[in-house]
């Protein structure tokens, strides 16, 4: 199972407030949506680059996962998406071929997707996000 694209890039950011004018001052990107993913404990930002988006992701909580990786590595690229046809598929696929899951079965996420997350220690340190409509 391949992907279709390059969904978006996520980006951990102290304050959606600070960071969304760099985006659409400097780079010309406009900002069209903003969403809170309670359940993840984020609040998001989305920009256009032709078909790909970037994502910037806010944490609402200090013990969230945005907000323990801020505290890590302070805030810059957060993880990779793909774009699959079948997130169930793609994860299993994924399993199949021994990469630990963080998310076993696809959840919901920002803009209606369906997202399930691999774990970097199995991605070449990379944080890598399959993301769908299912």
């Amino acid at each position: 199972m391949k992907p279709t694209h390059i969904e978006h890039i996520g980006i951990a950011v102290s304050s959606l407030e600070e960071s969304v004018p760099y985006y659409e001052k400097v780079l010309g990107l406009e900002c069209y949506a903003i969403e809170e993913v309670t359940d993840q404990k984020v609040r998001t930002a989305f920009f256009r680059v032709g078909e790909t988006k970037i994502e910037l992701l806010e944490s609402t909580d200090p013990e969230g996962p945005i907000g323990k990786f801020i505290e890590r590595k302070g805030p810059g690229v957060h993880h990779l998406a793909f774009a699959m046809e079948n997130v169930s598929e793609a994860l299993q696929n994924a399993a199949d071929q021994g990469v630990r899951l963080i998310d076993e079965v696809p959840r919901k996420g920002a803009e209606g997707l369906q997202i399930g997350f691999l774990h970097p220690k199995s991605t070449q340190g990379v944080l890598t996000e399959f993301c769908g409509h299912e």
